[in-house]
């Protein structure tokens, strides 16, 4: 279950236009929802609460197997729509099994001016954390530098960290400070970073092979354009039906990108690359609301389900490691989702085998798909049914560690349910049990 904080946060990208979902470290987040998601453990109630659009704090407090709590505040320079426990689409909280849409280059907001003077100002975010009793606190600041370059900082101070970096190893996260510039074009993302603990640069890329998509205003306007144009001439539009025929496979997009980083205190390197096959058209809005000829300029048509499985391949390497990692993804029907993955060293031949999946609960009964707006755009098919109520997912691999998740909605309370097994311990075959409580509201 998302944390209060990293739903204000995405909510603030969403509404920002930033797209987080084409930096290179999000290229295996399709299968990571499957084989690594975060199991409770112990028992841990938050509450959060938006007493305006700008405004949010949280609480959260762990009850066993210590007691310890925090107080978090969040300010945006921007109103956001966020929703309480109760209202809000339940899988916009969950880490889920997404064929994410094709990337978009990044739209700046609309200059404002006051007496022939420009008055807009950029849009930014400040996050604030303290845990109690410890005093440790975190901080997060992010800002939109221009339409495609965003800045962030972010800050863990520990007072019970020694000031020794050589004392501080292996007694948790010590005091750092880590700067971060995003750069994103659609076609490349790029990530720089600096980390002030250990003097570490890194520089991360994502590219995008095929053509990058338009903006949701632009594809408004080339669809009213198309809907003035005779068929096969609409200004180079192209409908999902009509892309070129394709004997056989899977056909979709691939990303490439790698990652480098330096370490001048610790005098040490690394070095990875990965790939990434998603297939077209997308599961995910824009792509279904592609317009025809025949569509009138005031909405877009809705498409049916996709004619391919949602896939998702992608392949890692750590040369300087030795580290090699294949995972596999797909929603083979409405409800259920499945990944595979395999990992293997070169240098000390270990490998591990994970499969995992995923299953939504539903209630209610279909519902006819909401009429189209300026603002929202239209859902994916297999969300016009009813809203999913709950998740079941499941994750096994040949380490004999079992885990079993439940997430779902009991009223207004989101609740999450899980429990880690080691079969092969005889001793102790219940390695960790969880329960979390999540209760927010808005207004």
């Amino acid at each position: 279950m998302h944390p209060f904080a990293s739903y204000v946060l995405r909510s603030y990208y969403k509404q920002t236009g930033w797209n987080e979902d084409n930096l290179y470290a999000n290229l295996t987040r399709s299968s990571n929802a499957l084989l690594d998601f975060s199991v409770p453990r112990g028992l841990h109630f938050s509450i959060s609460k938006s007493p305006n659009s700008l405004f949010k704090t949280t609480y959260s407090m762990n009850a066993l197997p210590s007691l310890n709590g925090s107080v978090g505040y969040i300010f945006t320079s921007c109103n956001l729509d966020v929703k309480g426990s109760g209202d809000v689409r339940f899988k916009d909280m969950v880490d889920r099994f997404k064929v994410f849409d094709q990337p978009r280059k990044p739209e700046g907001k609309e200059e404002e001016w006051l007496a022939g003077e420009r008055v807009d100002t950029r849009d930014y975010l400040l996050y604030g954390r303290i845990y109690i009793p410890t005093g440790r606190l975190d901080a997060l600041y992010s800002t939109r530098l221009t339409p495609t370059l965003q800045g962030m900082v972010a800050a863990i101070s520990d007072p019970r960290a020694p000031i020794s970096s050589e004392k501080s190893r292996g007694h948790g996260p010590s005091s750092n400070i880590m700067f971060s510039l995003q750069q994103d074009t659609g076609k490349w993302c790029t990530e720089y970073t600096w980390s002030a603990e250990d003097g570490m640069w890194g520089v991360r890329s994502l590219y995008n092979f095929g053509k990058v998509g338009s903006s949701p205003e632009s594809l408004q306007s080339d669809g009213e354009k198309a809907g003035h144009a005779p068929a096969g001439r609409r200004s180079g539009l192209k409908r999902v039906d009509e892309e070129e025929a394709m004997e056989g496979g899977l056909k979709g997009r691939i990303s490439v990108g790698g990652e480098f980083y330096f370490s001048a205190k610790e005098k040490s390197a690394g070095v990875s690359t990965g790939i990434r096959f998603t297939t077209v058209p997308d599961a995910t809005p824009p792509s279904f609301q592609v317009p025809s000829s025949s569509s009138s300029p005031s909405g877009p048509t809705l498409r049916g389900p996709p004619s391919q499985p949602p896939t998702t391949i992608t392949a890692l390497f750590n040369p300087m490691l030795g580290h090699i990692s294949g995972a596999y993804a797909a929603r083979v029907s409405r409800d259920l989702s499945l990944a595979s993955r395999f990992d293997f060293n070169v240098y000390s031949y270990e490998s591990e085998w994970s499969i995992g999946a995923e299953w939504w609960q539903r209630r209610g009964k279909v519902r006819p798909p909401p009429l189209p707006t300026d603002d929202d755009s239209l859902p994916a098919i297999s969300d016009l049914a009813d809203e999913a109520q709950g998740v079941v997912k499941a994750k096994v691999s040949t380490t004999t560690d079992i885990s079993l998740l439940w997430e779902g909605r009991l009223r207004n309370v989101l609740v999450s349910l899980g429990v880690v097994s080691n079969l092969s311990s005889r001793s102790k075959p219940i390695k960790s049990i969880g329960l979390e409580l999540s209760y927010f509201s808005s207004g």
